[in-house]
Order: C-alpha cells, then sequence, then structure tokens
C-alpha cells in the first residue's frame, strides 16, 4: 500500500520485522522508547489515522520531530501532550522530516509558541512554500497538458481543477527563517549526536535522523514498515526520474545505517528489521517494473497501467496518486533505455517497450 493504494508487492512474502512495543500512544499520551526518547501520536483524517511524532529530551525541554497536520485536533494533542507526559516544559526546536502537511503542518504554530527555530533541509523548506503559494490560485495550463497526456477524461480534468491549491490548507503559516539540514550533519541533540541521512523521492530531500549511541533511526517516511511512500511524478517537473532517486536513497540507507537500529516511523509501529525491509522495497518496485515493462509489449497510456501496479480499484480519489506513482516507473524505465513515449494528435502520451 503506498499512502493508501495496494500495489502488487503484496503478492509477496513480506520480512519478518519485530514490533516491540504492545501499545501504541493515543493522542495526548506518550511511550518511551529509548532513554529520553518519547513516541506520541497525533490524529489524521484517512486510512492512516495518525501520525507519530518524536520528543527528544533536550536539557529542561524538548526537541520536536514532526509536527502532525494543522488544525484544532493536532493543536489539542499537543496541548494534551505538554499537560502530559512532556511536563510543561518548552520546546527548544522543531525538526521536520520533509515538507508535506502532516509532518510539516504545526511547524509554523510550535515554533512561535515557543520562540523556537526550525530544523530542515533547504529544498523541503522552499518547496513547501512554493506549494503553500499555490493555495486558491486556479490550476495552471501546463498541469492541465500533463494530466491530460496522462490519459484523464473531461470530468477528472474538473474535478483536478476545483481541488487544486489545497496544499497549503493543511500547513499553519511556516515560519520565516529555517536552520538548514544537510546530509552527513553530525547534531548534539540531547544527550546524543544524531546524524542527518537524506533521501529523496517520495519527497525533495527528506531527511531521517540517525543516532548510534541509541541505536534509534527516525526515519519519517522514507522507511515505513507495512506501507510503501507514494513515489509520484508532478506536473511541476514532468521530465523527472523520482522512483530511480527513491532506489538510490534505499540503497544508500542500507549503506549507512547499521541493521541493528529501532526504526522509529512516521506511521505504523516502531520497528527491527532495517535491512530486510529495505530490501523488500528494492524488490518490490524492481517487480513492478518488470512486470510493467511486459505490459508494454502493447502501446499504454498511462490509465491504463493501474492494474499492472495496483490490486485495487483506482477511483476518483486515488486517481492522482495513481497517475503520479506509474509515471513515475514510467520515467524510471524510459530513463533505463526500457520504454519510449508518443504523444498522439489529441495530446495523449502512448508508452511502449523498446525491446
Amino acid at each position: 500500500m503506498r499512502d493508501g493504494i495496494e500495489d502488487k508487492t503484496a503478492e509477496t512474502a513480506r520480512p519478518k520485522l519485530t514490533y516491540p512495543f504492545e501499545h501504541a500512544p493515543q493522542t495526548g499520551e506518550a511511550v518511551d522508547v529509548a532513554p529520553g526518547v518519547k513516541w506520541l501520536r497525533m490524529p489524521l483524517g484517512g486510512p492512516l489515522g495518525s501520525i507519530n511524532v518524536w520528543a527528544i529530551r533536550e536539557g529542561d525541554g524538548w526537541a520536536i520531530v514532526d509536527t502532525g497536520l494543522s488544525g484544532v485536533e493536532t493543536r489539542d494533542g499537543w496541548r494534551a501532550a505538554f499537560a502530559g507526559p512532556l511536563e510543561g516544559k518548552p520546546v527548544t526546536r522543531v525538526f521536520v522530516t520533509h515538507m508535506h502537511p502532516d509532518h510539516i503542518g504545526m511547524a509554523g504554530w510550535l515554533t512561535r509558541k515557543f520562540d523556537c527555530q526550525l530544523w530542515i533541509t533547504r529544498l523541503e523548506f522552499v518547496t513547501c512554500r512554493s506549494l503553500a503559494l499555490d493555495t486558491g490560485r486556479e490550476a495552471p495550463a501546463v498541469a492541465i497538458r500533463f494530466y491530460k497526456a496522462a490519459g484523464w477524461d473531461e470530468d477528472a480534468l474538473d474535478q483536478y481543477k476545483a481541488k487544486f491549491g489545497g496544499f497549503g490548507r493543511g500547513i499553519h503559516v511556516l515560519p520565516d527563517s529555517f536552520h538548514r539540514l544537510n546530509d552527513g550533519d553530525r547534531i548534539r541533540i540531547g544527550d546524543h549526536e544524531w546524524e542527518v541521512v537524506v533521501g529523496s523521492g517520495h519527497s525533495p530531500e527528506h531527511a531521517s535522523l540517525y543516532c548510534r549511541d541509541l541505536k534509534l533511526m527516525i526515519s519519517g517516511d522514507q522507511v515505513l514498515p507495512k506501507i510503501s511512500s507514494n513515489v509520484s511524478l508532478f506536473p511541476t517537473e514532468p521530465e523527472a526520474d523520482p522512483l530511480t532517486d527513491w532506489l538510490t536513497s534505499l540503497a544508500h540507507i542500507k549503506d549507512r545505517v547499521p541493521d541493528d537500529v529501532l526504526v522509529l516511523p512516521a506511521h505504523n509501529e516502531p520497528f527491527r528489521g532495517l535491512h530486510a525491509r529495505l530490501d523488500h522495497l528494492i524488490g518490490g518496485h524492481e517487480r513492478g517494473l518488470s512486470r510493467l515493462a511486459e505490459a508494454l509489449a502493447e502501446p499504454k497510456r498511462v490509465t491504463d497501467v493501474f492494474s499492472v501496479l495496483f490490486r485495487r480499484r483506482i477511483d476518483e480519489n486515488l486517481l492522482g496518486l495513481a497517475t503520479g506513482e506509474s509515471l513515475a516507473h514510467l520515467n524510471c524505465l524510459r530513463g533505463r533505455g526500457l520504454a519510449v513515449r508518443e504523444r498522439d494528435a489529441q495530446g495523449v502520451d502512448w508508452y511502449r517497450a523498446t525491446a
């Protein structure tokens, strides 16, 4: 499942991961995952239900990693956490793994409330601000052409136009400045050093945090135990190859982070078995690419390949995710020289295998 889309990697045996915690925290509660590190959850709508956020004791306060979606429910969740397990102590700084609203949504609220700084990679911050500026705009013509080329009909395009510009509604007004995170940075948070491990594909410059002393990795959406993060192509960069970026990033994590860590993901539960999970994610995408290459023996539009990559029916609510993910796979095949794209007189793209 990728952000709500079940894919065919479920047909293969999943690695045997271990989950050391019997119960997850409810909103306003916390579970101690290591000395000075607490696991909290903030509410989300949709199939995911909640997002994991993390508090690291830092002097007489807490460094927070990820923040939840902007809104009254999340604000009340944070207030309950500060009144309860966080002991009324202040936030010293806010770390955000990446710019998606469920991660950065309350960063502006927390940093202003506690007069502290946001720590994030530059590309995530700049991209988030750019997307937030689209709030209230009409859908640009280039985006309409992009989805028409993918095979969307007029009803789907009309729905896209109606929903366009909603990204910023899940984000509290961002801070006006930030502290830049870079790949390989070693940062003292509380009593321990944490290393920044940057990946891309799911988002432009996603930062995970690895602590060698505590044998912990806060993985954000880069590594999840039960779902695979959405890897999509968007009209802002139509010739990008995010799936190759994603696969390279997963291999990079395996080289950098040892298998004995406890992984603290953004969704689902903390787990052990990092390397097996990375292998399964990489293998699942490679199997999907192989099936897709075989299916392109006859030319197909993007909307024609959903059944090759996903097990469930793609309805109007999943159309955008499925299209972005399918395009990411198709561009990966093109980058490998295994597929070509041709546009017909109606402006629709057709993909076929080269072999």
